[in-house]
């Protein structure tokens, strides 16, 4: 059965072709200063900066930049968007683009007035954000993380080989979020399918715990079937708008906390995909899909009911006359299947690691309990092995 649990999210979302004008409904919320915070210059090349910058401006919003945001945001660059935010007194951050963007300016967000390290205090010591936090808003350019929707954030520390996420409290989350499925045609193919497989690792990640008949699991099997079947269509055709809608608007609910309720949850093909990013600084979404299906065959046993469960009603195997290891074995080999079939990364050898870095890699994987089994030091390293 479900657990008791209390739910909240006070995100207001825009979705859809033309969503950006309601950034004139939103804007007048808020103060006359905006930090606006955006990744590598995509959004200046394809004219979502010039429109984003027009709203401010119409807004009658006095506009500060934060560009350069990297794919695995730093903690050096959250130093600098703290010092940026304080010096300009921001009164809103408004992210513009993917999932990096998003979690960075959350990140920001919470340290503007924290008076220690937000790094040791928020990534290391996990405490809750209990002093005032900078609103942020989010125009997502980008779709994979669920960052629009949620109070998590991920910073990577390259000299401590560290990259951690921290989930806050709905204090942080963006006050609204804008998502137009068109502002993602021009993503190239890999970050496109990079993405993809992030939102259905955060599926797997809630739907691989537990073994009760509960909503939350129902209605993650009905979000990862739409999943593989718009992002098959859009691999065939990026401007197919029903595909990248569907597609956006499942990674928002695949990590808006919703399928979490009432449940345990995994995260530990996080935590190995996020250990590879420390050390080689690797596409999220590719880090994931490297190190999943060796995790998953490792643990499959200790959870097999629902293994066999998500084989029929993920990837509609037929049970008859097979064992529930069968099945469930099916159901993974399906799993690897349409991955390699939209050109997802298989092996971590292709990301750069080796042999060598299996140690380094160990001590930067933290050890999970929600899931069907608590890995040893010793099963990491096995699991890393298998993905090379």
């Amino acid at each position: 059965m479900l657990g008791k649990f209390s739910y909240c999210n006070p995100t207001r979302l825009y979705f859809g072709e033309g969503a950006l004008s309601a950034l004139a409904l939103e804007l007048p919320k808020y103060g006359k200063r905006v930090l606006l915070v955006y990744g590598g210059g995509s959004i200046k090349r394809n004219g979502i900066y010039d429109q984003v910058v027009a709203s401010l401006k119409a807004c009658g919003k006095e506009v500060f930049e934060d560009g350069g945001v990297m794919p695995n945001p730093t903690v050096e660059k959250l130093y600098e968007g703290v010092r940026r935010a304080r010096d300009c007194q921001a009164d809103l951050i408004l992210a513009v683009g993917g999932g990096s963007v998003c979690d960075y300016a959350k990140a920001v967000s919470i340290s503007v007035f924290c008076d220690e390290d937000p790094w040791e205090k928020y990534f290391i010591r996990f405490e809750d954000a209990v002093q005032k936090t900078l609103p942020v808003g989010c125009v997502l350019t980008m779709v994979g993380t669920g960052s629009e929707m949620n109070g998590g954030s991920v910073i990577t520390n390259h000299a401590q080989k560290l990259k951690i996420g921290h989930v806050f409290g709905d204090r942080v989350f963006p006050k609204f979020s804008v998502l137009d499925p068109t502002f993602t045609y021009s993503l190239p193919k890999h970050q496109m399918v990079s993405g993809c497989f992030d939102i259905m690792s955060h599926i797997m990640e809630q739907y691989f715990s537990g073994e009760d008949d509960n909503t939350s699991d129902y209605i993650a099997e009905g979000l990862m079937r739409s999943l593989v079947h718009s992002s098959v269509a859009a691999v065939a055709d990026p401007h197919d708008y029903e595909a990248r809608s569907n597609i956006m608007w499942t990674a928002t609910w695949a990590l808006n906390t919703l399928i979490a309720m009432g449940k345990t949850t995994d995260w530990e093909v996080h935590m190995l995909g996020q250990a590879i990013g420390a050390h080689t600084d690797a596409t999220h979404g590719m880090t994931l899909s490297a190190v999943s299906l060796p995790y998953y065959r490792h643990i499959m046993s200790y959870g097999l009911p629902k293994f066999k469960r998500f084989a029929i009603a993920v990837w509609g195997v037929d049970a008859a006359g097979k064992s529930d290891r069968q099945v469930a074995e099916e159901g993974l080999a399906a799993m690897e299947r349409w991955m390699k079939s939209i050109g997802l990364v298989m092996h971590t050898s292709e990301l750069g690691v080796s042999e060598d870095m299996l140690d380094g890699l160990v001590e930067s994987t933290l050890v999970m309990d929600g899931g069907y089994k608590v890995l040893t030091k010793d099963e990491i390293r096995e699991i890393f092995r298998q993905s090379l």
